[in-house]
């Protein structure tokens, strides 16, 4: 079995290049034009997911569905991700950075966009396989 065999391994594929476009808006909106934490992080979220949608139903999971039949469950997932990850991740990197006595705002902002990352790519996988281009859901339309 090849690498690209396994839907993890396309999928960490896609990752990456959705990773590279949504944090390069995250960081550039966050860095560069002082927006703040959720309102960066929303919008460079919202650049890799469009990115993560079309490359996922095609290439990760090779669904055959209509955008119609999965675009409001996979917008949902990215929803809930967003929400789970981004949340937690603030709060981890508001107790790392008090536990280590750090007062740096950008230094913040930037470990929990990291951190959320991490969360979100974990479990947006697991919302994508089996909840957004399931072949059981692809199955039960036809």
């Amino acid at each position: 079995m090849t690498l690209f065999q396994n839907s993890f391994f396309r999928f960490l594929v896609v990752g990456v290049l959705n990773t590279i476009c949504g944090m390069s808006v995250m960081f550039l909106l966050f860095n560069t034009l002082g927006t703040n934490y959720w309102l960066s992080t929303f919008i460079g979220n919202s650049v890799g997911a469009t990115v993560s949608y079309f490359l996922n139903k095609r290439f990760t999971f090779k669904n055959n569905a209509s955008h119609g039949q999965t675009i409001w469950r996979f917008v949902f997932i990215i929803l809930i991700c967003y929400l789970l990850s981004y949340c937690l991740s603030y709060l981890i990197s508001h107790f790392l950075i008090s536990s280590l006595s750090i007062k740096n705002t950008e230094i913040l902002g930037n470990l929990s966009i990291l951190i959320g990352n991490i969360f979100y790519t974990l479990i947006n996988y697991v919302g994508q396989k089996f909840i957004v281009f399931s072949r059981k859901k692809e199955a039960q339309k036809v």
